[in-house]
């Protein structure tokens, strides 16, 4: 019998719109491309109105008929989400951008927005059985999901290039992760963890866009943005993107929501910020083509670590985000971004990372 706590109804390809069963745990489709999770929102529009949320905890769980876990016994939680949405003014003012707001994922657990994907990854992971998590990381998402793996109760690998920051290392071994390091980028640990896994039964590998569960955390972020601005949709978010899935999970509860009922109009134009020292969503946007070319990896350098990414899985769907939005992707130069960090701290008193300065 389905849940009444969450509207799960299956699973679905991203590309060939097979249909998986949810029910049991699920990589990719056979056809290589992700799988997406689907919900009943007929059955939510009949039961949940906005005015319900506004009563329910302020916390990502709020949306968990549209979320995969199947009752709050399930839940793997450290209190994240219902981050706040501030006011820019004086940098709007100088970009020209008078109602400039910053979504402030660095409240949440593990300081970034990959705490959004880890918690209803492991959630999931754990509710299906997983034995252990694996996945190949640039250093934020490992530290997440080391922590709410360590949270569940499973065992956790972690694979990151030697380059990745001290602090996501650190906080993978204070979790108990087992945890190695590589002398390349993020495809090179993606290749250790696929050699890993078959020594390793009852392991997810949780690699991204490698399972359903990440993009269904990072999507809050667009349910948060809508609720935060009265259920009224902003014009453009920008979003750095290395693999994609925050701005692929943001496109996809903008479908959610419509479908609900829950918004209006039209959606806010996405766009896609990569670094220009490893840009392959803007090459791929800029040429028209509906998938990347893999960056050269000799030639992916940037101090945006996090979003060094030579080849996204979900390449395409980054770009059909953006293209059906009427977005754009864009490449900034490192020492651009750097300005930006110092601007940004300058005038907003905030002091954010190099992959948001982008």
């Amino acid at each position: 019998m389905p849940s009444r706590y969450s509207a799960l109804s299956g699973l679905e390809c991203s590309r060939c719109a097979a249909r998986h069963d949810a029910g049991r745990l699920q990589g990719t489709c056979p056809c290589g491309a992700p799988l997406l999770a689907r919900y009943d929102t007929d059955r939510v529009r009949g039961q949940v109105s906005r005015a319900d949320l506004a009563a329910r905890p302020p916390d990502l769980w709020r949306y968990h008929e549209m979320l995969p876990v199947t009752g709050p016994g399930q839940l793997v939680s450290l209190g994240e989400g219902m981050t706040p949405l501030l006011p820019v003014p004086r940098l709007g003012r100088a970009l020209g951008v008078p109602r400039l707001l910053m979504k402030d994922e660095s409240l949440i657990p593990t300081g970034t927005f990959k705490a959004r994907g880890a918690a209803v990854g492991v959630s999931r992971a754990a509710e299906l059985g997983a034995a252990g998590v694996a996945m190949p990381t640039n250093g934020n998402a490992g530290a997440a999901w080391a922590a709410y793996a360590a949270r569940a109760g499973l065992a956790s690998l972690i694979v990151m290039p030697a380059a990745a920051p001290a602090i996501n290392r650190a906080e993978c071994a204070v979790a108990g992760a087992e945890l190695y390091l590589v002398d390349g980028l993020i495809g090179d640990a993606a290749a250790i963890v696929a050699a890993a896994l078959p020594g390793r039964p009852g392991y997810a590998d949780v690699a991204t866009l490698r399972e359903p569960y990440r993009l269904e955390g990072k999507k809050t972020m667009g349910y948060e943005i809508a609720e935060q601005l009265g259920w009224r949709l902003p014009d453009v978010i920008v979003y750095p993107t290395g693999g994609g899935v925050g701005i692929i999970g943001i496109h996809k509860a903008l479908d959610e929501m419509r479908e609900l009922g829950w918004v209006t109009g039209p959606p806010p134009r996405l766009v896609a910020v990569q670094a220009s020292g490893c840009a392959p969503i803007v090459a791929a946007f800029a040429s028209g083509a509906d998938h990347s070319e893999p960056w050269p990896e000799a030639e992916a350098r940037t101090v945006a670590f996090g979003i060094t990414v030579p080849r996204a899985l979900g390449d395409f769907l980054v770009l059909r985000a953006v293209r059906e939005t009427g977005g754009t992707a864009v490449a900034v130069d490192d020492p651009d971004l750097l300005a930006a960090q110092r601007e940004v701290a300058r005038r907003e008193g905030s002091f954010i990372c190099p992959e948001g300065a982008a």
